[in-house]
């Protein structure tokens, strides 16, 4: 099942990691998926976005998230999120992602970077 829209990709996300179907998951993304892990390397495609993502799938991590912002300018969707990861170890991440619109109006992740800025959303300065 392909999203319809930006933040759908996470409800999709989440239901495939809690079935712990890797294939599923990894239909959310682009093939040309880069990706930033935990030791803040970029990881590329599907394959070695597999590598980051089996053993969290092997356990059925169960994954919260708050889609904070959606900033979507044609074909190309930015994303502020929240994700709480119950198992296998808690932890709570902000991430940015992008998103692009397929040719066949699906959407999926291009771009990941859940562990840059940490578990904390930056604050905002309101002037």
């Amino acid at each position: 099942m392909p999203a319809e829209t930006p933040e759908e990709i996470c409800r999709l996300f989440q239901r495939h990691m809690r079935e712990g179907d890797i294939d599923a998951m990894l239909a959310l993304y682009d093939p040309s998926v880069a990706f930033r892990n935990r030791s803040g390397q970029v990881r590329r495609g599907k394959e070695e976005l597999r590598e980051e993502l089996l053993p969290l799938a092997a356990a059925r991590a169960k994954f919260e998230f708050e889609v904070l912002e959606v900033i979507q300018t044609g074909d190309v969707a930015l994303m502020h999120t929240t994700w709480r990861i119950s198992m296998p170890a808690p932890v709570s991440l902000y991430a940015l992602v992008v998103a692009r619109r397929q040719s066949d109006g699906t959407w999926r992740w291009v771009i990941g970077d859940p562990y840059t800025i940490g578990s904390e959303r930056p604050s905002t300065h309101q002037e």
